[in-house]
């Protein structure tokens, strides 16, 4: 009986830690801050990463940054914005798309850029997505139970989309371990950095910025993905972030930051 209960309360606690967790950060000593105009939003680093690959799929579709809220609203419905194995039945992924409704092989139902590309390939057959309610437009995409809960989360949507499609600069600031005994940090490796984001965005792009706002998009990216790539600096625009900076440091004026190309190491 005491292991029942003590199992009960086990499961208790990782159920309401993953209903929160996009709004409180389970560890103190690595994450992601969101912070725009419209206000400020905590974020694990996997939610950054998987928010950042939406972003760049959409920017490789062309789509506007109402295509970007949808689908975060959506993703953060449907998962807290996480990458997840597991669902209803056979869902996947940070949409919880179902390999039996003819979204995919599960094995591509668990890549954020797969299952991004999926998601908008949906919503832009939807009539005057742009245009209806988020709720009406994502439900048209995922039909789920009850289509109504995707509206709670515009909010936090648009603030995400701002950050994250580049429109906002340097409003995204991640931290985490620079690496030591405890953590030992990856090797840096910028050329895979480089060569994810390429696929993200579509085959040859670079690190060349283009415009303001995909530079913005680009370092955005790079910044999400520096834990898992190893990166310690990404420079851009007159601005820097450094590893080192941790929690309480942001991306700092920097004189020699390219307006041209964002610059990692």
């Amino acid at each position: 009986m005491v292991i029942v209960t003590v199992l009960a309360v086990a499961i208790t606690v990782g159920v309401f830690i993953l209903i929160n967790r996009f709004d409180t950060l389970t560890v103190a000593r690595e994450g992601c801050r969101v912070t725009t105009p419209r206000g400020s939003l905590d974020l694990d680093i996997e939610q950054a990463q998987v928010a950042a690959a939406i972003a760049g799929v959409a920017h490789r579709r062309k789509l506007p940054e109402r295509a970007v809220v949808i689908a975060y609203a959506t993703g953060i419905q449907e998962s807290k914005l996480l990458n997840l194995t597991f669902g209803d039945r056979d869902s996947l992924g940070v949409f919880q798309q179902r390999p039996s409704q003819g979204w995919g092989p599960p094995d591509k139902l668990v890549d954020p850029v797969y299952a991004s590309g999926k998601f908008f390939a949906a919503l832009v057959k939807v009539k005057n997505y742009r245009k209806i309610p988020l709720h009406e437009a994502a439900q048209e995409v995922q039909r789920s139970a009850d289509g109504s809960l995707y509206a709670q989360h515009e909010e936090n949507a648009k603030i995400l989309a701002a950050a994250f499609t580049g429109r906002v600069p340097k409003a995204v600031h991640c931290w985490f371990p620079p690496g030591g005994e405890e953590t030992p940090a990856p090797s840096p490796s910028p050329d895979g950095a480089e060569q994810e984001l390429a696929r993200t965005l579509g085959a040859g792009t670079t690190l060349e910025a283009g415009s303001r706002r995909r530079g913005w998009l680009i370092a955005t990216w790079s910044l999400a993905h520096a834990q898992k790539y190893g990166l310690r600096r990404i420079s851009y625009d007159g601005q820097a972030w450094s590893v080192t900076t941790g929690e309480k440091g942001d991306w700092k004026p920097d004189a020699g930051a390219s307006r041209e190309r964002v610059q990692i190491s």
